[in-house]
């Protein structure tokens, strides 16, 4: 009895705006899968027609990616190799084949992805912020509430973060950004690796001037600094200064903490030694 082998889902990465990005061995993928599914296949007959790639497309994009997914999955169980695509860039990084993917490893079918562009990434080293540590946010949410839980969330974020913004929506973004963070160091990158493409180091506040006489246009990426250990601790030190050191002590003793880690904790709370929260105990 002859058992099908299942095929392999390809996550290809394609050029964010300079085609000579594509690699040859996505194009050679591309060529030889069985099927492309692709976010938007009125864009990727461009690129496909530009590298004479002939494979039959699919759709598969935000409003169809969970029957879509069971679809493909089926497809793959059947033997087919299949290719995903992305608009531009990487699948999965902000994008609906991320579903697709978990779904291919949940019915365990093998994923490989084929590096490329990705226009965080890129954005990131063009900043000059710290790419040490970073984080990703993509777009913020369009729900006003949600929106402003990631903003608080942010807000404490220490790692240099990464978000994606439409022009229409720059400026709304960068106002929410100010009240939020402060004026942070920004660098605002738009139409990546493309003719046009600008990457502006400033400050939120010097930005939203620039927009002021600026209509946004093209696709941005914003590189926000993080807020920096030391602002952080200042923050917590004055956070725990609105406490008197008994109700500070309590806050501890409380939790089942003895007295002597407690004035430990505490010191290290205010900036200040042990023995001065001993010695203000013991005077008190």
């Amino acid at each position: 009895m002859n058992v099908k082998v299942a095929g392999i889902l390809y996550l290809c990465a394609t050029p964010i705006g300079n085609l000579n990005d594509m690699t040859p061995r996505v194009i050679e993928t591309l060529k030889n899968v069985d099927m492309i599914a692709a976010e938007d296949t009125r864009n990727s007959i461009k690129l496909l027609n530009h590298f004479n790639i002939s494979t039959s497309m699919t759709s598969y994009h935000e409003y169809n990616k969970i029957e879509k997914a069971d679809s493909l999955v089926g497809q793959l169980k059947q033997g087919k190799n299949i290719a995903l695509i992305t608009d531009a860039g990487t699948p999965a990084i902000s994008d609906p084949g991320e579903v697709l993917v978990q779904k291919c490893i949940q019915e365990g079918i093998t994923v490989t992805s084929l590096p490329g562009a990705a226009a965080c990434i890129v954005a990131l080293t063009l900043s000059g912020l710290s790419a040490r540590r970073f984080c990703f946010e993509g777009f913020l949410p369009s729900d006003k509430k949600e929106k402003s839980e990631v903003l608080d969330e942010l807000k404490c974020e220490s790692r240099t973060m990464i978000i994606y913004e439409a022009p229409h929506h720059l400026i709304r973004t960068l106002n929410d950004l100010y009240d939020v963070l402060g004026n942070r160091r920004i660098t605002i990158c738009r139409e990546l690796t493309k003719k046009f493409e600008t990457v502006i180091p400033t400050c939120i506040e010097d930005a939203l001037k620039l927009y002021e006489t600026q209509e946004p246009r093209g696709e941005y990426v914003l590189v926000i600094e993080g807020r920096s250990r030391k602002e952080k601790k200042e923050e917590e030190i004055r956070s725990w200064e609105k406490l008197s050191i008994e109700e500070h002590m309590a806050y501890y003793t409380d939790d089942g903490m003895d007295d002597k880690e407690a004035m430990k904790q505490v010191a290290k709370d205010r900036g200040v030694s042990k023995r001065d929260i001993y010695q203000y105990l013991l005077n008190k």
